[in-house]
Protein backbone atom coordinates (compact mmCIF):
# COMPACT_ATOMS: atom_id res chain seq x y z
CA UNK A 1 0.00 0.00 0.00
CA UNK A 2 2.78 2.38 0.57
CA UNK A 3 3.51 3.00 -3.20
CA UNK A 4 0.12 5.26 -2.97
CA UNK A 5 1.37 7.32 -0.33
CA UNK A 6 0.81 11.22 -1.33
CA UNK A 7 3.12 14.09 -0.90
CA UNK A 8 0.16 16.50 -0.34
CA UNK A 9 -1.13 19.40 1.91
CA UNK A 10 1.71 19.60 3.56
CA UNK A 11 -9.78 37.07 25.34
CA UNK A 12 -13.32 36.41 26.17
CA UNK A 13 -16.05 36.00 24.53
CA UNK A 14 -18.18 38.96 23.47
CA UNK A 15 -21.44 39.39 26.17
CA UNK A 16 -24.65 39.04 24.43
CA UNK A 17 -25.92 41.41 22.78
CA UNK A 18 -27.92 41.62 20.10
CA UNK A 19 -29.27 44.37 17.50
CA UNK A 20 -32.48 44.99 16.50
CA UNK A 21 -33.26 42.70 13.34
CA UNK A 22 -33.85 44.62 10.00
CA UNK A 23 -32.40 42.37 7.10
CA UNK A 24 -36.08 41.03 5.98
CA UNK A 25 -39.55 40.39 5.85
CA UNK A 26 -40.09 36.72 6.80
CA UNK A 27 -43.95 36.35 5.29
CA UNK A 28 -42.56 38.47 2.51
CA UNK A 29 -39.79 35.81 1.99
CA UNK A 30 -42.40 33.21 2.16
CA UNK A 31 -44.20 34.56 -0.61
CA UNK A 32 -41.56 34.23 -2.86
CA UNK A 33 -39.90 37.99 -2.20
CA UNK A 34 -37.61 39.09 0.03
CA UNK A 35 -38.14 42.99 1.68
CA UNK A 36 -35.07 44.57 2.32
CA UNK A 37 -33.91 46.60 5.10
CA UNK A 38 -30.94 48.72 4.37
CA UNK A 39 -28.25 48.14 7.44
CA UNK A 40 -25.45 50.61 8.33
CA UNK A 41 -22.53 48.32 8.38
CA UNK A 42 -19.23 49.74 10.81
CA UNK A 43 -15.61 49.50 9.85
CA UNK A 44 -13.77 46.48 10.72
CA UNK A 45 -11.03 46.71 13.64
CA UNK A 46 -7.90 45.49 12.04
CA UNK A 47 -7.42 43.61 14.93
CA UNK A 48 -10.05 41.32 14.26
CA UNK A 49 -10.41 42.03 10.23
CA UNK A 50 -11.00 37.85 9.39
CA UNK A 51 -14.01 37.38 6.90
CA UNK A 52 -13.50 35.00 4.74
CA UNK A 53 -15.37 36.22 1.29
CA UNK A 54 -16.53 34.02 -1.49
CA UNK A 55 -14.68 31.46 -3.24
CA UNK A 56 -12.49 31.69 -6.10
CA UNK A 57 -13.17 27.72 -7.44
CA UNK A 58 -11.10 28.08 -10.37
CA UNK A 59 -8.00 29.69 -8.51
CA UNK A 60 -8.52 28.72 -4.77
CA UNK A 61 -8.20 31.56 -2.78
CA UNK A 62 -9.39 33.50 -0.18
CA UNK A 63 -9.64 36.66 0.08
CA UNK A 64 -9.81 38.24 3.44
CA UNK A 65 -11.66 40.97 5.98
CA UNK A 66 -14.48 41.19 8.56
CA UNK A 67 -17.53 42.94 8.36
CA UNK A 68 -19.88 43.36 11.17
CA UNK A 69 -22.77 45.83 11.68
CA UNK A 70 -21.43 48.37 14.43
CA UNK A 71 -24.87 49.80 14.59
CA UNK A 72 -28.00 49.02 12.70
CA UNK A 73 -30.84 51.61 11.02
CA UNK A 74 -34.00 51.69 13.16
CA UNK A 75 -37.07 49.50 12.13
CA UNK A 76 -39.57 52.00 11.42
CA UNK A 77 -42.79 51.95 13.33
CA UNK A 78 -44.65 50.42 10.68
CA UNK A 79 -42.13 47.75 9.65
CA UNK A 80 -42.43 46.49 13.39
CA UNK A 81 -45.99 46.18 13.57
CA UNK A 82 -45.80 44.00 10.22
CA UNK A 83 -43.04 41.72 11.79
CA UNK A 84 -44.71 41.32 14.30
CA UNK A 85 -48.28 40.42 13.08
CA UNK A 86 -47.04 38.09 10.23
CA UNK A 87 -44.36 36.23 12.49
CA UNK A 88 -41.30 37.62 11.24
CA UNK A 89 -40.35 38.25 15.46
CA UNK A 90 -40.02 35.83 18.28
CA UNK A 91 -41.89 36.01 20.87
CA UNK A 92 -39.51 36.98 23.13
CA UNK A 93 -37.64 39.40 20.89
CA UNK A 94 -36.99 40.74 17.65
CA UNK A 95 -34.47 38.19 16.36
CA UNK A 96 -33.74 37.78 12.66
CA UNK A 97 -31.78 34.99 11.69
CA UNK A 98 -30.79 36.38 8.31
CA UNK A 99 -29.39 39.53 10.24
CA UNK A 100 -26.00 40.24 10.22
CA UNK A 101 -24.71 39.03 13.15
CA UNK A 102 -22.83 41.57 15.73
CA UNK A 103 -19.94 39.43 16.46
CA UNK A 104 -17.15 38.17 14.44
CA UNK A 105 -15.47 34.96 13.35
CA UNK A 106 -12.08 36.32 15.85
CA UNK A 107 -14.67 36.33 18.54
CA UNK A 108 -15.81 32.47 18.47
CA UNK A 109 -12.42 31.74 17.95
CA UNK A 110 -11.39 33.84 20.97
CA UNK A 111 -13.95 31.67 23.42
CA UNK A 112 -12.57 28.39 22.26
CA UNK A 113 -10.23 27.17 24.64
CA UNK A 114 -6.78 26.77 22.96
CA UNK A 115 -6.34 22.66 23.90
CA UNK A 116 -9.51 22.18 21.67
CA UNK A 117 -7.14 22.81 18.12
CA UNK A 118 -4.70 20.22 19.63
CA UNK A 119 -4.55 17.21 17.09
CA UNK A 120 -3.75 13.95 18.70
CA UNK A 121 -2.70 12.08 15.94
CA UNK A 122 -2.41 8.92 18.29
CA UNK A 123 -6.09 9.39 20.17
CA UNK A 124 -7.52 9.88 16.01
CA UNK A 125 -5.83 6.20 15.22
CA UNK A 126 -7.35 5.05 18.70
CA UNK A 127 -10.69 5.92 17.48
CA UNK A 128 -9.95 4.18 13.45
CA UNK A 129 -8.24 1.12 15.62
CA UNK A 130 -12.05 0.47 17.86
CA UNK A 131 -14.01 1.30 14.81
CA UNK A 132 -12.11 -1.35 12.34
CA UNK A 133 -12.29 -3.71 15.19
CA UNK A 134 -15.89 -3.44 15.37
CA UNK A 135 -16.44 -3.85 11.97
CA UNK A 136 -14.68 -7.01 11.07
CA UNK A 137 -15.99 -8.49 14.90
CA UNK A 138 -19.75 -7.94 13.36
CA UNK A 139 -19.03 -9.62 10.04
CA UNK A 140 -17.19 -12.41 11.71
CA UNK A 141 -19.65 -12.79 13.93
CA UNK A 142 -22.85 -12.49 11.28
CA UNK A 143 -21.19 -14.68 9.09
CA UNK A 144 -20.78 -17.33 11.74
CA UNK A 145 -24.22 -17.02 13.16
CA UNK A 146 -25.84 -16.56 9.40
CA UNK A 147 -29.19 -16.41 10.59
CA UNK A 148 -32.05 -14.61 9.72
CA UNK A 149 -32.83 -13.21 12.76
CA UNK A 150 -29.33 -11.78 13.06
CA UNK A 151 -28.74 -10.37 9.48
CA UNK A 152 -30.90 -7.23 9.97
CA UNK A 153 -29.34 -6.15 12.86
CA UNK A 154 -26.05 -6.75 11.50
CA UNK A 155 -26.87 -4.91 8.65
CA UNK A 156 -28.06 -1.70 10.98
CA UNK A 157 -25.33 -1.69 13.36
CA UNK A 158 -22.52 -2.83 9.90
CA UNK A 159 -23.89 0.36 8.06
CA UNK A 160 -23.79 2.87 11.03
CA UNK A 161 -20.22 1.61 11.87
CA UNK A 162 -19.68 2.09 7.85
CA UNK A 163 -20.59 5.70 7.83
CA UNK A 164 -18.25 5.37 11.64
CA UNK A 165 -15.33 4.91 9.46
CA UNK A 166 -16.25 7.96 7.01
CA UNK A 167 -16.66 10.23 9.46
CA UNK A 168 -13.35 9.66 10.45
CA UNK A 169 -11.35 9.67 6.95
CA UNK A 170 -13.89 12.88 6.72
CA UNK A 171 -11.83 14.42 9.23
CA UNK A 172 -8.22 13.11 7.70
CA UNK A 173 -9.77 15.28 4.80
CA UNK A 174 -10.17 18.21 6.89
CA UNK A 175 -6.74 17.98 8.59
CA UNK A 176 -8.08 17.41 11.57
CA UNK A 177 -6.90 13.90 12.06
CA UNK A 178 -3.32 15.11 12.54
CA UNK A 179 -0.83 17.75 11.18
CA UNK A 180 0.76 15.36 9.63
CA UNK A 181 -0.62 15.50 5.34
CA UNK A 182 0.91 11.98 4.66
CA UNK A 183 -0.76 9.92 7.73
CA UNK A 184 -4.12 12.36 6.75
CA UNK A 185 -3.71 10.79 3.07
CA UNK A 186 -3.05 6.83 3.57
CA UNK A 187 -5.63 6.73 6.58
CA UNK A 188 -8.16 8.95 5.15
CA UNK A 189 -7.67 6.54 1.23
CA UNK A 190 -7.89 3.41 3.33
CA UNK A 191 -11.11 4.07 5.63
CA UNK A 192 -12.75 6.28 2.51
CA UNK A 193 -12.07 3.39 -0.16
CA UNK A 194 -13.30 0.78 1.90
CA UNK A 195 -16.67 2.12 1.86
CA UNK A 196 -16.11 3.36 -1.95
CA UNK A 197 -15.41 6.93 -1.55
CA UNK A 198 -13.06 8.47 -3.64
CA UNK A 199 -10.92 10.40 -0.96
CA UNK A 200 -9.35 12.65 -3.00
CA UNK A 201 -12.51 13.51 -5.10
CA UNK A 202 -14.39 13.89 -2.32
CA UNK A 203 -12.33 15.66 -0.01
CA UNK A 204 -12.07 18.35 -2.30
CA UNK A 205 -15.99 19.09 -3.57
CA UNK A 206 -15.98 18.70 0.22
CA UNK A 207 -13.99 21.93 1.05
CA UNK A 208 -15.81 23.75 -1.45
CA UNK A 209 -19.32 22.87 0.40
CA UNK A 210 -17.61 24.09 3.50
CA UNK A 211 -16.09 27.46 1.49
CA UNK A 212 -19.72 28.43 0.19
CA UNK A 213 -21.63 26.98 2.90
CA UNK A 214 -24.68 28.63 3.02
CA UNK A 215 -24.81 30.27 -0.41
CA UNK A 216 -27.39 29.88 -2.85
CA UNK A 217 -25.48 28.67 -5.68
CA UNK A 218 -21.84 28.12 -5.27
CA UNK A 219 -22.13 25.92 -2.28
CA UNK A 220 -21.57 21.92 -3.46
CA UNK A 221 -23.70 19.96 -0.86
CA UNK A 222 -27.72 19.56 -0.34
CA UNK A 223 -27.60 23.54 -1.82
CA UNK A 224 -31.30 24.50 -2.93
CA UNK A 225 -32.52 24.43 -6.43
CA UNK A 226 -33.44 27.95 -7.61
CA UNK A 227 -37.00 27.81 -8.92
CA UNK A 228 -35.97 28.06 -12.56
CA UNK A 229 -33.91 24.73 -12.07
CA UNK A 230 -36.80 23.21 -10.16
CA UNK A 231 -39.43 24.09 -12.65
CA UNK A 232 -37.38 22.48 -15.04
CA UNK A 233 -37.19 18.89 -13.59
CA UNK A 234 -39.32 16.15 -15.11
CA UNK A 235 -41.90 14.65 -12.46
CA UNK A 236 -39.53 11.84 -11.80
CA UNK A 237 -36.60 13.86 -10.90
CA UNK A 238 -38.94 15.32 -8.21
CA UNK A 239 -40.38 12.79 -7.24
CA UNK A 240 -36.91 10.99 -6.39
CA UNK A 241 -35.60 13.84 -4.83
CA UNK A 242 -38.62 15.02 -2.39
CA UNK A 243 -39.96 11.97 -1.92
CA UNK A 244 -38.79 9.98 1.24
CA UNK A 245 -36.60 7.08 1.46
CA UNK A 246 -35.55 8.18 -2.31
CA UNK A 247 -33.27 11.31 -1.41
CA UNK A 248 -31.50 9.00 1.15
CA UNK A 249 -29.67 6.88 -1.43
CA UNK A 250 -28.66 10.38 -3.34
CA UNK A 251 -24.94 9.87 -2.46
CA UNK A 252 -23.15 7.24 -4.76
CA UNK A 253 -25.13 8.82 -8.22
CA UNK A 254 -23.94 12.70 -6.40
CA UNK A 255 -20.57 10.92 -6.87
CA UNK A 256 -20.83 10.37 -10.35
CA UNK A 257 -22.92 13.39 -11.56
CA UNK A 258 -23.30 16.25 -8.48
CA UNK A 259 -26.91 18.03 -7.87
CA UNK A 260 -29.03 19.41 -10.34
CA UNK A 261 -28.10 22.16 -12.06
CA UNK A 262 -24.19 21.11 -11.22
CA UNK A 263 -21.95 18.88 -13.80
CA UNK A 264 -18.73 16.57 -12.86
CA UNK A 265 -17.96 13.85 -11.58
CA UNK A 266 -15.95 12.87 -8.18
CA UNK A 267 -13.91 9.93 -10.21
CA UNK A 268 -12.40 12.20 -13.27
CA UNK A 269 -9.66 14.55 -12.93
CA UNK A 270 -11.02 17.38 -15.66
CA UNK A 271 -14.39 17.59 -14.02
CA UNK A 272 -15.73 21.39 -13.07
CA UNK A 273 -14.56 20.42 -9.56
CA UNK A 274 -10.87 20.33 -9.73
CA UNK A 275 -8.17 22.40 -10.94
CA UNK A 276 -5.54 20.92 -13.04
CA UNK A 277 -3.24 20.46 -10.62
CA UNK A 278 -5.61 18.18 -8.02
CA UNK A 279 -5.27 16.05 -11.54
CA UNK A 280 -2.92 13.21 -9.87
CA UNK A 281 -4.73 13.45 -6.49
CA UNK A 282 -8.10 12.78 -8.60
CA UNK A 283 -6.56 9.85 -9.97
CA UNK A 284 -5.20 8.45 -7.22
CA UNK A 285 -8.13 8.25 -5.12
CA UNK A 286 -10.32 6.70 -8.66
CA UNK A 287 -7.80 4.06 -8.62
CA UNK A 288 -7.62 3.31 -4.78
CA UNK A 289 -11.93 2.98 -5.15
CA UNK A 290 -11.45 0.61 -8.63
CA UNK A 291 -8.70 -1.68 -6.65
CA UNK A 292 -11.53 -2.32 -3.80
CA UNK A 293 -14.12 -2.73 -6.57
CA UNK A 294 -11.89 -5.67 -7.44
CA UNK A 295 -11.42 -6.73 -3.93
CA UNK A 296 -15.05 -7.04 -4.19
CA UNK A 297 -15.33 -8.80 -6.95
CA UNK A 298 -12.98 -11.20 -5.99
CA UNK A 299 -14.64 -11.78 -2.58
CA UNK A 300 -17.93 -12.90 -4.52
CA UNK A 301 -16.25 -14.93 -6.42
CA UNK A 302 -14.74 -16.72 -2.86
CA UNK A 303 -17.61 -16.03 -0.43
CA UNK A 304 -20.38 -15.91 -3.32
CA UNK A 305 -22.45 -13.16 -4.76
CA UNK A 306 -25.14 -14.03 -1.71
CA UNK A 307 -23.14 -13.95 0.87
CA UNK A 308 -21.31 -11.02 0.03
CA UNK A 309 -24.48 -9.38 -0.44
CA UNK A 310 -25.54 -9.66 3.13
CA UNK A 311 -21.83 -9.09 4.70
CA UNK A 312 -21.14 -6.15 2.30
CA UNK A 313 -23.53 -4.47 0.22
CA UNK A 314 -26.72 -3.81 2.46
CA UNK A 315 -24.47 -2.37 4.92
CA UNK A 316 -23.18 0.20 2.56
CA UNK A 317 -26.56 1.24 1.57
CA UNK A 318 -27.36 1.57 5.19
CA UNK A 319 -24.63 3.70 5.21
CA UNK A 320 -25.28 5.62 2.43
CA UNK A 321 -28.36 6.35 4.11
CA UNK A 322 -26.59 8.12 7.24
CA UNK A 323 -24.92 10.11 5.15
CA UNK A 324 -27.13 11.51 3.51
CA UNK A 325 -29.57 11.91 6.25
CA UNK A 326 -26.70 13.34 8.33
CA UNK A 327 -25.75 15.63 5.03
CA UNK A 328 -29.39 17.34 4.70
CA UNK A 329 -30.20 17.52 8.20
CA UNK A 330 -27.78 19.64 9.00
CA UNK A 331 -28.67 22.32 6.49
CA UNK A 332 -32.73 21.91 6.47
CA UNK A 333 -35.53 21.23 8.72
CA UNK A 334 -35.22 23.68 11.22
CA UNK A 335 -38.58 24.71 12.74
CA UNK A 336 -37.67 28.12 11.55
CA UNK A 337 -37.15 28.82 7.88
CA UNK A 338 -33.03 29.96 7.61
CA UNK A 339 -31.52 31.99 5.12
CA UNK A 340 -29.59 31.13 2.01
CA UNK A 341 -27.45 34.15 0.73
CA UNK A 342 -26.30 35.19 -2.38
CA UNK A 343 -24.13 37.98 -3.96
CA UNK A 344 -22.60 40.97 -1.16
CA UNK A 345 -25.31 39.09 1.19
CA UNK A 346 -23.02 36.10 2.13
CA UNK A 347 -20.05 35.73 3.88
CA UNK A 348 -18.37 32.61 5.42
CA UNK A 349 -19.57 33.88 8.91
CA UNK A 350 -22.87 34.36 8.03
CA UNK A 351 -23.20 31.17 5.53
CA UNK A 352 -21.66 28.68 8.78
CA UNK A 353 -24.49 30.09 11.08
CA UNK A 354 -27.05 28.83 8.63
CA UNK A 355 -25.69 25.45 9.70
CA UNK A 356 -27.43 22.86 12.77
CA UNK A 357 -26.68 20.79 15.39
CA UNK A 358 -28.58 17.57 15.82
CA UNK A 359 -28.63 15.21 19.02
CA UNK A 360 -28.62 11.60 18.12
CA UNK A 361 -28.82 10.04 20.84
CA UNK A 362 -26.21 6.73 21.35
CA UNK A 363 -25.01 7.22 17.81
CA UNK A 364 -23.61 10.41 18.92
CA UNK A 365 -20.46 8.28 20.31
CA UNK A 366 -20.63 5.98 17.54
CA UNK A 367 -20.31 8.74 14.61
CA UNK A 368 -18.12 10.65 16.40
CA UNK A 369 -20.32 13.44 17.47
CA UNK A 370 -20.79 14.74 14.15
CA UNK A 371 -23.82 16.23 14.91
CA UNK A 372 -22.12 19.40 16.72
CA UNK A 373 -22.03 21.01 13.20
CA UNK A 374 -22.03 24.73 13.43
CA UNK A 375 -18.36 24.68 15.25
CA UNK A 376 -17.21 22.21 12.96
CA UNK A 377 -18.53 24.58 9.69
CA UNK A 378 -16.51 27.39 11.36
CA UNK A 379 -13.64 25.74 12.43
CA UNK A 380 -13.41 22.32 10.52
CA UNK A 381 -9.37 22.22 11.74
CA UNK A 382 -10.96 21.26 15.45
CA UNK A 383 -10.54 17.59 16.07
CA UNK A 384 -14.04 15.65 16.52
CA UNK A 385 -13.45 15.19 20.19
CA UNK A 386 -12.91 18.45 20.72
CA UNK A 387 -16.37 19.74 19.25
CA UNK A 388 -18.62 19.26 22.02
CA UNK A 389 -16.47 21.50 24.47
CA UNK A 390 -15.80 23.96 20.86
CA UNK A 391 -19.56 24.16 20.68
CA UNK A 392 -20.30 24.85 24.75
CA UNK A 393 -17.81 27.80 25.11
CA UNK A 394 -18.49 29.40 21.48
CA UNK A 395 -22.72 29.29 23.08
CA UNK A 396 -22.57 32.78 24.82
CA UNK A 397 -21.51 34.57 21.74
CA UNK A 398 -23.14 33.26 19.40
CA UNK A 399 -26.46 33.50 21.14
CA UNK A 400 -29.45 33.00 19.30
CA UNK A 401 -27.65 32.50 15.97
CA UNK A 402 -26.88 28.89 17.61
CA UNK A 403 -29.69 27.06 17.61
CA UNK A 404 -30.19 24.27 20.28
CA UNK A 405 -30.73 20.84 18.70
CA UNK A 406 -33.61 18.64 20.17
CA UNK A 407 -32.80 16.05 22.53
CA UNK A 408 -33.09 12.53 21.14
CA UNK A 409 -34.12 9.05 22.45
CA UNK A 410 -31.42 6.65 22.91
CA UNK A 411 -32.08 6.33 18.79
CA UNK A 412 -32.98 9.38 16.74
CA UNK A 413 -36.09 8.29 15.08
CA UNK A 414 -37.59 11.80 15.31
CA UNK A 415 -35.34 12.85 12.96
CA UNK A 416 -37.26 11.24 10.19
CA UNK A 417 -40.04 13.34 10.93
CA UNK A 418 -38.14 16.38 10.49
CA UNK A 419 -36.53 15.15 7.54
CA UNK A 420 -40.19 14.21 6.06
CA UNK A 421 -41.62 17.64 6.87
CA UNK A 422 -38.37 19.89 5.36
CA UNK A 423 -39.23 17.39 2.33
CA UNK A 424 -42.50 18.55 1.65
CA UNK A 425 -41.78 22.41 2.13
CA UNK A 426 -38.68 22.69 0.95
CA UNK A 427 -38.45 22.54 -2.75
CA UNK A 428 -36.70 25.71 -4.04
CA UNK A 429 -35.69 29.30 -3.73
CA UNK A 430 -36.34 32.36 -5.67
CA UNK A 431 -34.54 33.10 -8.85
CA UNK A 432 -33.81 36.70 -7.20
CA UNK A 433 -32.72 38.52 -4.19
CA UNK A 434 -29.42 37.92 -1.56
CA UNK A 435 -31.33 36.70 1.07
CA UNK A 436 -33.60 33.77 0.15
CA UNK A 437 -35.66 31.08 2.38
CA UNK A 438 -36.99 27.84 0.72
CA UNK A 439 -40.28 27.93 -0.67
CA UNK A 440 -42.81 25.01 -1.26
CA UNK A 441 -44.06 23.95 -4.61
CA UNK A 442 -48.40 23.70 -3.70
CA UNK A 443 -48.37 21.33 -6.28
CA UNK A 444 -45.79 19.04 -5.18
CA UNK A 445 -46.54 19.38 -1.06
CA UNK A 446 -50.40 18.11 -2.13
CA UNK A 447 -49.14 15.19 -3.81
CA UNK A 448 -47.16 14.28 -1.15
CA UNK A 449 -48.86 14.70 1.55
CA UNK A 450 -51.59 12.80 -0.50
CA UNK A 451 -49.22 9.48 -0.47
CA UNK A 452 -49.05 9.63 2.87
Amino acid sequence: MGSWVLMECGLKPLPRVFSRSTRFNHARAANGGISMMAARRGEDLPSLSLKLRAWDHRQRRWSLGVSAPLKVAPVSSEEDDVLREEGGYGLDDHFDPGSAPPFKLADIRAAIPKHCWVKDPWRSMSYVVRDVAVVFGLAAAAAYLNNWVVWPLYWAAQGTMFWALFVLGHDCGHGSFSNNPKLNSVVGHLLHSSILVPYHGWRISHRTHHQNHGHAENDESWHPLSEKIFRSLDAVTKTLRFTAPFPMFAYPFYLWGRSPGKSGSHFHPSSDLFVPSEKNDVITSTACWMAMVGLLVGLSFVMGPVQMLKLYVVPYWVFVMWLDLVTYLHHHGHEDKLPWYRGQEWSYLRGGLTTLDRDYGWINNIHHDIGTHVIHHLFPQIPHYHLIEATEAAKPVLGKYYREPKKSAPLPFHLIGTLINSLKKDHYVSDTGDVVYYQADSKLSDSLSSDK
